[in-house]
């Protein structure tokens, strides 16, 4: 009974993989009508997209403004805005720093 299972699962498997791996005809082409409404519908994702972006930049300056609001209040200094690296200042490397990594004194003795 059980080299029966053995059998139908083994077949099942090979039928499943023959499905899977069966080629699908190619797609019929696109009508005009259809390439102008996949324009009209990149056009309105890229519309939301600028949107969703220009909300969440209001969001993050709201934020920023409460919390230097509530800093503000309590008396303690606003740190200056943190942006982040530009790409070229990431890849030259700053004035007076050395483009070599320095060595690790990991065998050094202790200092007393």
């Amino acid at each position: 009974m059980t080299t029966m299972r053995a059998m139908i699962g083994a077949g099942l498997v090979l039928a499943c993989f023959g499905v899977a791996m069966a080629k699908l005809p190619p797609a019929p082409p696109l009508t005009d009508a259809q390439k102008v409404a996949a324009e009209e519908k990149k056009a309105k994702d890229a519309a939301a997209a600028d949107a969703a972006k220009a909300q969440q930049a209001r969001a993050e300056d709201r934020v920023v403004s409460r919390y230097q609001a509530m800093l503000k209040a309590e008396g303690k200094p606003i740190p200056p805005p943190q942006l982040p690296p530009s790409s070229a200042a990431q890849s030259a490397p700053a004035k007076g720093l050395s483009a070599q990594p320095e060595k690790a004194a990991a065998h050094s003795p202790p200092k007393k």
